[in-house]
């Protein structure tokens, strides 16, 4: 009696990723280490340096940590760079767009993007909060469309949240999920809602511990170690607010807040220190001071 084998899941052969900020690097270095060619879309000369420099950083850090197969040069040698989405390569397999949280912007790029690849491509938004529906709307082929939410640092995320528009089709669906196991990674899935299952339970914890900090009830560590040793969180909620960004934070409360509701108001400390550039881990000062 003959067993058929069970294959496993792969990666596409060809990726793009608009975006080279921290989540776009990310995700090119997790699609590279699978095995595909990433095309990274980043304007201007000094930030696609930038944008190639942090993939390089976070291969030489995989390695370290023995998570590559292969040596790090090897798997950056499979990324490279390009000043617009005209030059994202028609073989795509699957286009993430990883840009700041602006709607306008990301059905801009998402539908020019559309124009440029195959009409077998699946685009996917790295939204963590947007309405996957409304950027849908902005596509030709919503079918081939549905979001993609990374977790930072995406590399060392266990996590993809997949979220799914009503005009999603099935066959993209299984192909993200495909993906997502060929990544290493698990999946939840979710239907299309304001900030989705991560970000909108997330926010409201965040929310929360910074209102605390604001009220004088503890300091940030303190809330942190709260979490951390009292409830096994792997990271307080001040700290990892840091990590996201607080104007990350604030953006995604101001989209709750008009979508869901006044629980959702971002509270004045968090909109002040936004106002005075402390805006975490990546300008050295948010709840904590970072080297």
């Amino acid at each position: 009696m003959s067993t058929a084998a069970i294959s496993t899941p792969s990666a596409p052969a060809v990726v793009g990723v608009i975006g080279g900020g921290r989540m776009g690097a990310g995700i090119a270095q997790s699609f590279a280490a699978a095995g595909s060619s990433v095309t990274v879309v980043e304007s201007g000369e000094r930030a696609a340096a930038a944008a190639l420099d942090r993939v390089a950083t976070g291969m030489e850090r995989a390695a370290e940590r023995g998570r590559l197969s292969e040596p790090a040069a090897d798997v950056l040698g499979r990324v490279s760079v390009v000043g617009s989405v005209d030059e994202l390569p028609r073989t795509c397999g699957l286009v993430v767009e990883a840009v700041p949280e602006d709607a306008s912007l990301k059905a801009r790029l998402l539908a020019a993007a559309e124009r440029v690849v195959s009409p077998a491509t699946v685009l996917a938004s790295n939204t963590s909060s947007l309405s996957v529906t409304d950027l849908a709307a902005a596509l030709s082929r919503p079918g081939r469309f549905l979001g993609m939410h990374f977790f930072n640092p995406v590399p060392a995320s266990e996590l993809i949240e997949i979220v799914v528009a009503p005009e999603t089709g099935e066959e993209t669906l299984r192909l993200a999920l495909d993906w997502t196991h060929a990544l290493g990674k698990k999946d939840v899935v979710v239907k299309d809602s304001p900030g989705f299952a991560s970000s909108r339970l997330g926010v409201t914890l965040g929310l929360e511990a910074i209102r605390m900090v604001e009220e004088g009830v503890a300091e940030p560590e303190a809330i942190d170690d709260a979490m951390s040793l009292g409830y096994r969180h792997p990271m307080g909620p001040l700290r990892l607010t840091d990590l996201v960004g607080l104007d990350v934070r604030l953006a995604i409360a101001e989209h709750l807040h008009a979508t869901l509701g006044e629980r959702f108001a971002p509270p004045r400390l968090l909109r002040d220190k936004v106002a005075r550039g402390e805006l975490g881990r990546k300008t050295g000062q948010g709840f904590y001071a970072w080297p």
